[in-house]
């Protein structure tokens, strides 16, 4: 009997001594044994992690793979979208477009921050609100009420380029990330900012933001008593980024809810099922499902039966939201893109994450290997990256790979005439001669007020000048996920 209570008392040892080598475990490097976050031998952190926080605004699109490219009958026989699997990883997309208010925020926040040292930069950023004219309507109303008048708070932005859509998601990336660090005591709130010295993420992780900062964090090495938040903390967002063409069509698709196991039951025209853009439903039947063109001046419908209830754009929330819960990802206005407008992008681009527009950059460096100090706005510089730093790679040979494949000196009519081979010019699409195709014209997508249904259908492209606006092109933002492609609590089952 004692041997046998000795035996017990062994093995409830045994078993404690296990549970706390196991817990311990977790705080210990598998590979060399050393603790993590111990000041006592160096002091190198590992931060708890579960998963990447949802920025405002933003709704998580999980991935995967789908048929992208056209549904309905090529109208312009151009042939640029042929049907083809890829696959997309999971990202955050903006459950609305982005409104008037919330262009009139970044706006006043330009104005109010740089307005006294540097009034060009609010300049640069304001809509344009001549958009709205046309030379045979009375649009003047619009140019004066649509973007400041508080009946249009909740409407989408226009007159807004595909330059300064993606200047505004930089802005929107620099706010979201200041706040976070304000609500994590880190900063305080700083209504005096000025053009050298307001929050910007990348100034911030370089160590150039001297601004209202309240307290920084412990830092673990020996030799130090505190630290700046790092990349490694987990603490800051992602950016804030236009989507690809390949996001965007898949998040409009919606096929979360449209697919059993691993197979889509009916292929998707529009964010809806059916081939039709009234609501089949009983309840609600017959009503309009997003806001477009009905037909030739046919606008909104018949007085006492508005059939989508707007004459132009409508409320952001206005109409059903997809499987995902976006809004009017057909209809309201068509949306920018990241992507550089090529017709052969079926064929060039890869099947996973496709995206044409690449261009590498990398930090502007001193000679002594330091960043360079931030530019007279209070942000990082940032250069493409040289030919030198790419001589050992294979992935890719230079900066700028917009024309990878196409558009270069080898494709174009030109290539046996050497006066032209160092030309600057884009010489395989000859740009305001035979087309309105170059590395600077974006591709945009999806209808808007202004559309036949025809656009409604996501697999539709068109494209655009990244300088130049019209009155239905608005934007929405995106977010790349980090880690995980389904969110907490949905682990990966391997059998």
């Amino acid at each position: 009997m004692l041997l046998k209570r000795i035996l017990n008392l062994s093995l409830l040892i045994s078993g404690a001594m296990l549970i706390s080598l196991t817990s311990c475990r977790k705080d210990v490097s598998s590979t060399t044994g050393w603790s993590y976050n111990d000041p006592r031998n160096g002091g190198f952190e590992v931060v708890p992690y579960e998963e990447q926080e949802t920025g405002p605004g933003l709704i998580l699109v999980q991935g995967g793979r789908f048929t992208m490219g056209r549904t309905e009958q090529d109208i312009n026989y151009d042939w640029d979208n042929v049907p083809r699997t890829v696959t997309v990883s999971s990202f955050y997309m903006d459950e609305t477009e982005v409104r008037n208010v919330d262009y009139l925020e970044y706006l006043y926040w330009l104005k109010r921050v740089y307005d006294a040292e540097y009034p060009e930069v609010a300049v640069k950023a304001l809509p344009d609100t001549n958009v709205w004219r046309d030379k045979l309507a009375f649009n003047e109303p619009m140019v004066e009420y649509y973007l400041r008048h508080p009946a249009y708070q909740q409407y989408p932005v226009v007159g807004v380029s595909w330059l300064q859509a993606s200047d505004y998601c930089t802005w929107r990336t620099n706010r979201v990330n200041e706040m976070i660090l304000i609500r994590e005591g880190i900063l305080t709130v700083d209504p005096n900012q000025t053009s050298d010295n307001n929050f910007d993420t990348d100034a911030y992780l370089a160590g150039q933001y001297e601004g209202a900062v309240r307290k920084d964090i412990p830092d673990l090495d020996p030799n130090k008593d505190t630290r700046k938040v790092r990349m490694e903390d987990g603490i800051f967002l992602p950016k804030y980024r236009l989507p690809t063409e390949a996001e965007w069509e898949y998040a409009s698709l919606g096929l979360i809810g449209n697919t059993e196991f691993e197979r889509v039951t009916e292929r998707r025209m529009y964010p809806w099922n059916g081939h039709i853009v009234r609501n089949a439903d009983s309840k609600y039947k017959g009503d309009i499902l997003a806001n477009f063109k009905k037909g030739r001046g046919d606008n909104m419908g018949i007085a006492g039966r508005l059939n989508d209830n707007a004459d132009i754009t409508g409320p952001v929330t206005s109409y059903w939201p997809n499987d995902y819960g976006l809004y009017n990802m057909a209809g309201n206005v068509a949306e920018w893109v990241m992507d550089v407008y090529r017709p052969l992008s079926l064929e060039d681009m890869s099947d996973f994450r496709p995206f044409r527009g690449n261009v590498y950059k990398k930090r502007l460096m001193n000679d002594d290997g330091t960043i360079a100090d931030k530019d007279t706005l209070g942000r990082i510089t940032f250069v493409d990256v040289e030919d030198k730093d790419n001589i050992n790679r294979r992935n890719y040979r230079k900066a700028d790979n917009i024309n990878y494949l196409d558009g270069d000196y080898e494709s174009s009519v030109f290539y046996a005439d050497e006066a032209m081979k160092d030309s600057t010019d884009k010489l395989m699409y000859q740009y305001g001669r035979a087309s309105m195709v170059n590395d600077h014209v974006r591709v945009y997508k999806g209808g808007s007020w202004k559309d036949r249904a025809y656009w409604l259908v996501a697999g539709t492209r068109r494209y655009y000048p990244e300088d130049m606006s019209t009155d239905y092109i608005g934007f929405r933002c995106a977010m790349t996920r980090v880690g995980s492609p389904t969110g907490l609590g949905e682990r990966v089952k391997t059998k």
